[in-house]
């Protein structure tokens, strides 16, 4: 069994790694870390886990960390800046979650954060985890750096015309829509209850950061720097994450064509699923799951493709896509443990 120390744990990213980790077959929870519940039992902060897992959650101590083969950080950039250098230089492996290392120029990082880049010297070691793109690489790495759930919708829903130069790179639009818990576990007005009910809304219009980890996966795909038009919406559901991405061809393809060349690109991927032609993705058939569904549609009057591409923004997104990391880490099936279907209800 891989020891595994989850810190931040009870936020929702981390408390879903607990859900797919308890019952996970190789993986065994050492340690769970927590600043705002220390001394109670997780499953007293999330009741589900009452008498499935019970351990007690402690604060983390750079000085006398816990004996694990793998640390996930589920933290603030804030405070993920103050733990993960010290891990790394005790050569521990790390998976992290905040925004800190999924750039390869500080620069990018500290123009869309608005912040200083206290750790430049790690960019150029740290793998970002998309295990699609980067899996050679993540197997041997000592950080990780797991993308953001915007990026791992759009990036994988536009990787195989990107590859194929198959689009203009000139224009591309996505339109992002995410289920609330993607804001975290927090009580911000903005997601409150009576907020997003019966609600739907655009919000970081031209400025969200998670343009720019777009913008440089894409780039590398590419071969060629790419500026894309992204706009995030919230929507009112718990879970799930839909992306409308518009293209225009750089040749006449049709709907069949595109979708043979995603079923082609993406042969391999267990949890890539593209539809079939007249087939369009929707959320609930990926909440609670990690797949990603991959829907395509060329509009033959603009020359123009619009995918369109859904996965659980915790899922995917964020925690089952660390799980998979995980297991590539650890060399074992990437889909140990994450074959469960999503919710649907």
């Amino acid at each position: 069994m891989f020891k595994v120390a989850i810190l931040g744990a009870t936020g929702y990213v981390g408390i879903e790694i607990v859900r797919l980790l308890q019952n996970h077959p190789e993986f065994e929870i050492v340690f769970i870390g927590s600043h705002s519940f220390v001394g109670q039992k997780i499953s007293d902060v999330y009741p589900n886990l009452r008498g499935v897992f019970d351990m007690e959650c402690c604060k983390f101590d750079t000085n006398n960390s816990p004996d694990a083969d793998f640390y996930i950080t589920a933290l603030s950039d804030d405070v993920s800046r103050e733990i993960i250098p010290v891990l790394v230089q005790k050569g521990k492996t790390v998976l992290d979650h905040s925004g800190l290392f999924r750039y390869k120029k500080a620069a990018v990082y500290e123009k869309w954060y608005k912040t200083t880049h206290v750790m430049p010297q790690l960019l150029e070691n740290a793998v970002y985890g998309l295990p699609e793109i980067y899996r050679s690489k993540i197997k041997g790495a000592k950080l990780v750096a797991n993308p953001g759930c915007y990026p791992t919708c759009s990036i994988l829903g536009l990787a195989p015309l990107i590859s194929h130069k198959l689009i203009d790179t000139k224009n591309i639009i996505i339109d992002a829509i995410s289920g609330v818990s993607g804001a975290g576990r927090k009580t911000d007005l903005p997601y409150q209850f009576s907020e997003c009910t019966e609600n739907f809304k655009a919000y970081g219009v031209s400025t969200h950061r998670h343009t720019s980890e777009i913008e440089q996966e894409i780039s590398f795909l590419a071969k060629e720097d790419v500026l894309i038009s992204f706009t995030p919406h919230l929507a009112p559901m718990k879970r799930g994450m839909l992306c409308t991405i518009y293209a225009n061809l750089a040749e006449h393809k049709s709907t069949a064509d595109i979708i043979d060349l995603y079923k082609e690109y993406y042969k391999n991927e267990f949890f890539i699923r593209i539809m079939d032609e007249g087939k369009l993705p929707e959320t609930k058939f990926v909440a609670g799951s990690n797949f990603l569904d991959i829907g395509i549609v060329v509009d033959k009057r603009l020359n123009r493709v619009v995918i369109l591409s859904a996965i659980d923004n915790l899922g995917k997104g964020a925690s089952g896509q660390a799980v998979q990391d995980l297991n590539i880490l650890a060399g074992l099936p990437e889909n140990t443990g994450l074959t469960s279907p999503g919710l649907y209800i």
